[in-house]
């Protein structure tokens, strides 16, 4: 997801269906009162205060600048902050919670979170979107929660003010209390009930970064006991009463339909409740087999006899595809940088390189799931939801309701990568699919949509199959003079919603972000965007998947070719530019030891420096060699992301988004078709870097006061290539493919 994504940009259709979703006028004081006056300040214990105005607030404020949804506290003085993010690993829920308890006062020793849903108060205050994705958490709410929480604050000490009749100037707060002249003291919890009665101050003064108390301190998560202990609860672990789990048999290859179903041995299994011909996404169908739990439905869908129809869709071979990736590399095509190639021929030293990259799993720990409830009045869902506006509303569109009918219940997931934010919602769809054929065969309960990890692997969404071709033409000093560039993949946004204000000239912005940047190159830049029948979508960091990995490995042999430290060849064509580049370098390489610290014997430094979702991120490798395979032993990062909210935050997701990287350079790290159909189906054949793969990581933050930027992805693309770059440094062999495939 690119940070772009804002409403003037998106398409009209989506631009009204936010608009409705974000309705204007107060809600009456009264039905405000009535709901939320039980609990003190728990203002947001009911969705739909988060499209009402609290009482007295300025008809300025829009829902997602209102405490009332999103700040909880209890009598005893306990704050509970809601989140408008999906938490699925990436520390969000520990992260805003902060932001917004720094400019409360809060004691932070009581202060709990938990996830928000689909109302309209939880959508990005920026993109106007409910959306957790391109690194935006914290980025794009920085700002909104410093906000609720100096708002909160002040109704807090507006209320202390009424009660001791004193000016609210002379007060102060510290660590969930107010307090005032001659020793006066009031809790939060007491003074909650008065606040919520306090006009919500439009304009509040936030805090001088130098007096935090929380923000840039690094702070255990709000969440690490319980999944620690094995008690944190996913969208899988959904329990409600009398609910049904159904498992659904897909098609072999993508599209493809059924010609006939013999379902008796299904339906003689102890436990199968009903079993439905469906129709899926891309024109496909399948069979939901229903039961009273998932080993029931999955032995029912064993049990399934399919007769299937794949004459129709288009069967991808990857080796064909490959081919044809190579053919349309020597054509014309769209062009995004068109600079002279005329200084090519005479250059002095030229280089040529063909790179190729597979298409990826996304290979989550949570196998995608879906729980929905129908009722004569509407629907609830739970899942772990990337987009809750968004699937609500495609859920009502399924289910023959208003969007307003229905309300998601956001779960936390065990990752998501991309593809729990899809264009065509589908694991959502087929929930509610079966939910209708289920209701309408007389079961009334819950029903639970479960994906087993094959199902998605084999039948899922996927990183694009990329081909890049470069032909570069360099002095002796290494400046280049010429850089002819060719990019083949396949769109991830055409045909979905985003691809009208993504796609331009014919180019999917995804596909070339990260290229050419921040290196000042005459580059000419081409791209061919064919259509295949594999399901292609975003994954984590999205372009600069690929993109950092050509252009980092290819700066990387520039310098090894004109003998120039690859460290030193990088801040020479910087120049005196990109000032945040050079100090995410030179803090890897300064605590790194590269350059001064002698290196065990066969083993090798590599470097690679990128910037993605605003912020940078460098990092100095060790690797080696060992049994004719890539070993990676030490990462040392250097991350430029300005204020680091939570620096533990920030060093885990560096570390997660590099062994994810070091996924990608891994043998069997690879999703292959062979006559339309995904040659892997789990862990077993698709490779993901476990511990024993884990090199030793030092994370280091270049300190800043400035507004942070995103961290979720930037820490997945230099990972590669500076792997690639030290393997090339012992072999004398560049990189040239992912996985790594060593001669």
């Amino acid at each position: 997801m690119q940070p772009e994504t804002f409403i003037g940009e998106l398409p009209p259709a989506l631009r009204q269906l936010i608009e409705r979703e974000v309705p204007e006028g107060p809600m009456p004081r009264r039905q405000f009162l009535k709901l939320s006056g039980a609990t003190g300040l728990a203002l947001g214990a009911f969705p739909v205060l988060a499209t009402a105005q609290t009482a007295g607030a300025a008809p300025a404020l829009k829902p997602t600048q209102q405490p009332s949804a999103f700040v909880e506290i209890a009598p005893d003085g306990g704050v509970t902050v809601v989140v408008n993010r999906l938490e699925f690993g990436q520390g969000v829920q520990t992260a805003l919670p902060l932001i917004l308890a720094e400019e409360l006062d809060a004691d932070w020793s009581r202060v709990h979170s938990r996830l928000g849903d689909s109302a309209p108060a939880y959508v990005d205050p920026i993109s106007g979107l409910h959306l957790t994705g391109g690194s935006s958490s914290i980025r794009n709410s920085y700002t909104q929660y410093r906000e609720l929480g100096a708002r909160a604050r002040a109704m807090l000490v507006a209320a202390a003010s009424a009660r001791w009749q004193v000016p609210a100037a002379q007060l102060r707060t510290q660590a969930g209390r107010v307090l005032g002249p001659g020793g006066r003291s009031a809790g939060y919890g007491e003074l909650a009930a008065a606040a919520m009665t306090q006009p919500v101050p439009t304009e509040v003064r936030l805090k001088n970064p130098e007096d935090f108390r929380l923000i840039g301190h690094a702070t255990t998560r709000l969440d690490a006991q319980a999944k620690s202990s094995g008690r944190q609860s996913f969208g899988i672990d959904v329990r409600l009463p009398g609910m049904l789990t159904a498992v659904v048999a897909r098609p072999p290859v993508f599209g493809a339909k059924l010609r006939s179903v013999d379902d008796a041995a299904t339906k003689a299994i102890k436990g199968v409740k009903g079993v439905f011909r469906i129709a899926l996404d891309r024109g496909a169908e399948g069979v939901a087999v229903l039961a009273d739990g998932y080993w029931p439905a999955k032995q029912g869908r064993d049990a399934l006899k399919l007769d299937w129809d794949t004459t129709g869709p288009e069967k991808v071979d990857s080796a064909r595809q490959l081919a044809l990736y190579r053919e349309l590399a020597r054509q014309p095509g769209a062009r995004h940088f068109d600079a002279d190639m005329a200084p090519l021929a005479a250059a002095p030293q030229t280089l040529e390189a063909e790179f190729a990259f597979p298409y990826l799993a996304h290979a989550a720990m949570e196998p995608l799931n879906c729980t929905v409830q129908l009722a004569d009045a509407g629907a609830e869902l739970w899942t772990g939801s990337q987009m809750p506006g968004l699937d609500a509303s495609t859920a009502a569109q399924v289910l023959g309701l208003k969007p307003e009918q229905v309300r998601i219940h956001v779960q936390s997931s065990g990752g998501g990568f991309g593809r729990r934010a899809m264009g065509n919602r589908d694991y959502v769809v087929d929930a509610c699919r079966i939910a209708q054929a289920a209701r309408q065969a007389g079961h009334a309960a819950p029903i639970r949509l479960v994906w087993s990890r094959e199902d998605d692997m084999k039948g899922g969404f996927y990183r694009p199959m990329h081909l890049h071709r470069a032909r570069i033409g360099f002095d002796e000093r290494g400046r280049v003079l010429a850089w002819d560039h060719v990019i083949v993949a396949q769109s991830i946004t055409d045909g979905t919603m985003f691809g009208n204000f993504m796609i331009k000239g014919g180019i999917d912005r995804t596909a070339v972000e990260g290229m050419r940047d921040p290196y000042p190159l005459p580059m000419r830049l081409t791209v061919h965007h064919p259509k295949l029948n594999v399901p292609v979508h975003w994954w984590r960091s999205v372009g600069s998947t690929h993109t950092a990995f050509v252009m980092e490995t290819l700066i990387d042999e520039i310098a090894r070719r004109t003998k120039q430290d690859p460290v030193a060849y990088r801040l020479t064509l910087w120049g005196e530019q990109n000032a945040r580049h050079r100090a995410a370098l030179q803090l890897a390489v300064d605590k790194s030891g590269y350059g001064k610290r002698a290196l065990p014997e066969g083993r090798a430094w590599g470097v690679a420096v990128h910037q993605a979702f605003g912020s940078v991120v460098a990092y100095v490798v060790e690797a080696s060699v060992a049994e004719g395979g890539p070993v990676l032993h030490r990462v040392t990062a250097g991350v430029h992301c300005n204020l680091a909210v939570n620096p533990r935050t920030v060093e885990a997701q560096v570390q997660g988004a590099a062994m994810m990287g070091l996924s990608m350079c891994l043998p069997g790290s690879a999703i292959t078709l062979k006559d339309g159909v995904v040659e892997q189906s789990n862990f077993g054949d698709y490779t993901v870097a476990r511990m024993t793969d884990a090199p030793s990581f030092d994370v280091h933050i270049v300190p800043s006061a400035d507004a942070p930027t995103g961290m979720g992805e930037p820490g997945l693309p230099p990972l590669a290539p500076a792997f690639a770059n030290a393997i090339a440094r012992l072999t004398g062999q560049p990189l040239r493919e992912l996985p790594f495939r060593l001669a």
